[in-house]
């Protein structure tokens, strides 16, 4: 079991610190196969084989009659084998009976009677002379791909034409690159869902936001549970609680690959995040960023290989840990690569603040990236109108000066500076030309 986390002992990483660790903890998870159902947007890790032939039998492209040879033909009861001249009712999808050669159209056939009153199907209609050719109106068995044909290659990203296509050869299942499954335990008795809160409530902001920001980020958003602020309750959501085998539910869900927290990662009283965790027999990873805000994240590992990562009740600072340490690890995970930070020209001076980094929204106005507006740890405003996010270092940044930054989940890629070489070329103007005085001379150009 952990050693719980000594009162007061407090070594935060830096942001660069803090965001690489998240990225090196985590082991991508391996591929596996997923129902149709939840294989939209996934990446195949293995090509996708028609299991049978499709369409696995031959079939009727037509409503009408499936006939052997040519007419006029005796009427013989559905699916019954056909000797020459004989014809049976079909409609449209139906499988071909033994003996058919082809299919005639319901619109270029008459029932009609020989001379004993018995039933004949003869050409009318709109039939045209010769009809119907030898295999005309008949959907091949195998014509759209024969059993162990490569339907989908390994790394396409599944659309839903791709589904119908799997499904149409029979599949019920792809094998899909790994994906982290992300559940969030969302806490606070003084939070409401709905309405206008009153003095002493907060509206929530994490359960309609979260799920949308870890898709982008690269995870695959499940279930939210909400519980109020007492220890019991704390334990209790963290401890791995997936129904057993046979339960009505068990395959409702898989079990989660990480559990996101918001609140209870401060050092009061009331803050259970890290008790819990010790109690669970998990080991803190990260514990508190030098950054502000978003200062008391909070990356844990359970024995059960379950990743927690707390975040701070503030909306804003929760959105700049997330960011920081939920981003990296989702990332690792899911098998990509730790997002690129840019730079862009800081449109202001921001003085030093020694031992922590700042992370402020910004707005691009005119190449500069100006700090947004309302941009304190409980405020969204300023993130919502954001370009991206500068990281300024703890020394600060002058007028002008590149600043590291990275791009929303949700935004635009950050510009990309240009170099000296991109700059265009001044160049000499060129002399004006004297009018000349005499004929000109037009045997140097082309016929």
């Amino acid at each position: 079991m952990t050693e719980a986390p000594r009162e007061g002992h407090h070594a935060a990483h830096t942001w660069q610190e803090a965001r690489q660790r998240a990225f090196d903890v985590a082991t991508p998870i391996p591929a596996g196969p997923v129902p149709l159902k939840a294989a939209l947007g996934r990446t195949l890790a293995a090509d996708a084989l028609a299991v049978q032939d499709m369409p696995h039998y031959a079939s009727s492209a037509m409503d009408g009659w499936a006939v052997n040879g040519s007419g006029p033909w005796i009427l013989s009861g559905p699916g019954q084998r056909l000797a020459p001249h004989q014809a049976s009712p079909i409609v449209t999808g139906g499988l071909i009976p033994p003996g058919a050669k082809a299919v005639l159209r319901s619109e270029s056939g008459v029932i009609t009677t020989d001379d004993d009153g018995l039933p004949l199907l003869a050409l009318g209609g709109t039939a045209k002379p010769g009809e119907p050719r030898n295999g005309q109106h008949i959907r091949k068995a195998a014509e759209e791909a024969a059993v162990g044909d490569v339907l989908l290659k390994a790394g396409t990203v599944v659309n839903p034409a791709h589904i119908a296509l799997a499904a149409l050869a029979g599949l019920d299942h792809l094998d899909v690159v790994g994906k982290p499954l992300v559940r969030f335990l969302l806490t606070g008795s003084e939070v409401v869902e709905r309405g206008v809160p009153q003095p002493g409530q907060v509206r929530d902001t994490f359960g309609p936001q979260l799920g949308p920001v870890v898709e982008l980020l690269g995870g695959i958003a499940g279930e939210q549970l909400r519980v109020g602020d007492s220890y019991e309750e704390w334990l209790g959501a963290l401890q791995d609680t997936e129904p057993a085998p046979g339960e009505p539910d068990a395959e409702a869900e898989p079990p989660a690959d990480v559990v996101i927290t918001t609140g209870g990662t401060g050092r009061s009283g009331t803050d259970h995040f890290r008790k819990a965790v010790a109690e669970l027999g998990g080991r803190l990873l990260i514990d508190g960023i030098a950054m502000r805000p978003g200062h008391p994240a909070v990356l844990a590992e359970l024995p059960d290989g379950r990743f927690v990562v707390g975040l701070p009740g503030n909306p804003l600072a929760a959105m700049m840990a997330l960011f920081t340490i939920g981003a990296p690890l989702l990332a690792a995970l899911g098998h990509r690569q730790l997002g690129e930070v840019g730079e862009v020209p800081c449109g202001t001076t921001i003085d030093a603040e020694p031992g922590r980094t700042r992370l402020m929204p910004f707005k691009l106005v005119y190449g500069l990236a100006s700090p947004a507006q309302h941009t304190g740890p409980g405020m969204m405003r300023g993130l919502a109108g954001a370009d991206g996010v500068m990281v300024v270092p703890p020394h600060g940044v002058q007028l002008g000066e590149p600043v590291p930054a990275f791009p929303l989940p949700w935004g635009r890629a950050l510009p990309v500076p240009k170099s000296p070489e991109d700059k265009p070329r001044k160049t000499a103007a060129r002399p004006q030309r004297k009018p000349s005085s005499g004929p000109v001379d037009w045997s140097g150009l082309d016929a």
